[in-house]
């Protein structure tokens, strides 16, 4: 009798504990559903609060801020045109600018480290601005990802190209996430005169300065724009091409 009694005593004893747990359950489950329905808005902000507010930009002189003024620092910027119209070039003439105002990684995904590359990088003169310029070598997104999360890792980085990442776009946003505090430039493939692909317009959008390479002109196309609104990576050509060829 006294082991049957024992025995109630244990099964009372581990019910009570039951519903005590599933009590705590219930009231955690009430507190998220609380807070997904009352959620805490942020203050808003009066036209004197976002005049004070300081934000760092890139100081671009002379060709780079006629054609993009003066970008704010971080985000991403996005960069895309056909194949032939100056963009490599374009790219590292952009990279030796920023290297000014930190260091540069150029993640090769689509070329690595060929002998294109390696000419274009010579006569880019990157030699000038060696200690504060790297190129990755076909480094996979989980590779960056993981180099960026280092300290003294890369302030700014160029992906080149796109496409060759494999990214969704939800993919894009955690990264971007993740490295909020980065400058992300990617490179895309063209198809006509928009990003080739869905998730490629996508982030375009996205991004805080569009640059669209045509013509070998590199062309603002949004949010950020200097006196002239473009940059021309070489003269000569952007000239026959835009039927600007002085007599």
């Amino acid at each position: 009798m006294a082991s049957g009694t024992k025995d109630a005593a244990q099964v009372i004893a581990e019910l009570t504990a039951t519903n005590a747990n599933l009590r705590e359950q219930i009231r955690s489950l009430e507190k998220t559903l609380w807070k997904r329905d009352h959620p805490v808005l942020r203050r808003a902000l009066s036209v004197s609060d976002v005049m004070r507010m300081k934000k760092e930009t890139y100081p671009f002189e002379g060709a780079w801020e006629e054609a993009f003024g003066r970008p704010e620092k971080n985000g991403v910027w996005f960069v895309w045109g056909n194949s032939g119209n100056g963009k490599t070039s374009f790219m590292l003439q952009l990279c030796k600018a920023l290297s000014h105002f930190g260091r540069v990684a150029y993640d090769s995904l689509e070329e690595g480290a060929s002998l294109t590359m390696k000419n274009a990088l010579m006569t880019a003169g990157m030699q000038d601005v060696a200690r504060r310029f790297v190129l990755l070598d076909r480094e996979n997104m989980q590779l960056l990802s993981a180099r960026l999360g280092k300290h003294k890792s890369p302030d700014i980085v160029v992906i080149d190209s796109f496409q060759y990442t494999k990214m969704s776009f939800k993919d894009y946003e955690a990264f971007k996430e993740r490295h909020a505090n980065k400058l992300l430039i990617f490179v895309s493939q063209a198809d006509g005169n928009k990003p080739a692909g869905r998730t490629a317009v996508s982030v375009m959008y996205d991004a805080s300065l569009k640059i669209f390479v045509s013509g070998f002109r590199a062309i603002s196309k949004g949010r950020y724009f200097g006196s002239k609104g473009y940059y021309t990576i070489w003269e000569e050509r952007a000239n026959i091409y835009w039927g600007e060829t002085k007599e």
